[in-house]
């Protein structure tokens, strides 16, 4: 997905609250200390835990942005330029932490995928690179086509063949050209609509997540099945993203 092969998580997790800060013994926080300002060594962390956030799909964005560039200024590697080698490491690896962290989790997609990768979900891959990696290995990118798109999107690709034949030729078909521009159209606005239906579905999740965070029982079956709708709605709209796609370079080339 985006590239949907999602980052390893190489570092760093929240430690206990009881930890000392390694420079001047007192209680710190999670990032650096509070006392002294010194960085602290990372730990292994999901990007919800490093920013203290439950493993929920509704985010306050606006929190998000807040806690990110108060940590920026406080994990900044410059900050660290005249510490010693441990400390500029600390740093660095806790700066890029947050970076990639603020990035996941203020996408919605790759928030999504990324929350189901922690629930150890493998995403069918559908990037742009995967699709350029298979060329070039003269493969066939596995692609799933939605069971109600097929004979839409096998029109489709016979209208590109004929379009890139045309050019390839030098000809022009301005009625062609505007079929397909409004076949683009219509599938932006499917495009849309999952989004839409995938955000409804945050909401069941949560819930789930709130009931347990309440004491009250959620099965594993119960998860699964949302895990699933999660799972069909984002492989459906990032293949209609990437026919999008497909369709904007035909059309422009």
């Amino acid at each position: 997905m985006t590239n949907s092969s999602l980052t390893t998580i190489t570092a760093k997790a929240a430690p206990e609250e009881t930890q000392s800060c390694w420079s001047c013994g007192t209680m710190r926080a999670v990032h650096f200390c509070a006392a002294c300002g010194k960085v602290q060594p990372p730990v292994p962390v999901d990007y919800f835990t490093f920013f203290g956030l439950p493993r929920k799909l509704n985010l306050d964005i606006s929190r998000l942005e807040k806690d990110f560039y108060e940590l920026s200024r406080k994990l900044h590697p410059d900050l660290s330029a005249r510490a010693s080698s441990q400390e500029q490491e600390w740093s660095l690896q806790q700066s890029s932490l947050l970076n990639d962290a603020h990035r996941t989790l203020k996408d919605p997609i790759r928030r999504t995928q990324y929350l189901l990768q922690l629930e150890g979900v493998e995403l069918e891959e559908q990037s742009k690179t995967a699709t350029e990696q298979a060329r070039s290995a003269g493969e066939l990118k596995k692609q799933i086509v939605p069971p109600d798109l097929l004979e839409e999107v096998f029109e489709l690709n016979m209208q590109l063949e004929e379009l890139r034949m045309h050019k390839k030729m030098g000809e022009d078909d301005p009625a062609l050209i505007e079929e397909i521009g409004r076949q683009k159209l219509e599938l932006e606005e499917k495009q849309e609509a999952l989004l839409r239906e995938l955000k409804d579905h945050w909401e069941t999740w949560d819930g789930m997540i709130q009931r347990q965070q309440n004491g009250q029982p959620v099965s594993e079956e119960e998860r699964k099945q949302e895990r699933g709708k999660l799972v069909d709605l984002l492989n459906r709209r990032n293949y209609i993203r990437n026919l999008v796609r497909d369709v904007s370079e035909v059309l422009e080339n």
